[in-house]
């Protein structure tokens, strides 16, 4: 609208780039709210990711010092 009153002339002349342009914006905000989207389900993964890997170390650690602590209970029952 406002090309056409700055520069004069038919209003068939400038609707078409205004739908056009019209257009280019509303997938523009369609992007954004997908991006925003996408990233707010990447920080949750990431998130998740993160406690499943503590829990796993855990897991190990667990592991490791059971097998430790029956190495420890071997030798003392060797040793008496």
């Amino acid at each position: 609208m406002s090309a056409r009153r700055a520069v004069g002339g038919s209003r068939y002349l400038y609707d078409s780039f205004e739908a056009a342009q019209a257009r280019i914006d509303a997938q523009e905000r369609v992007f954004e709210a997908r991006k925003e989207a996408l990233e707010f389900r990447m920080v949750r993964l990431e998130q998740a990711v993160e406690r499943l890997e503590r829990r796993l170390w855990l897991a190990v650690y667990g592991v490791a010092a059971g097998v430790l602590m029956h190495g420890a209970l071997a030798l003392v029952q060797i040793t008496t």
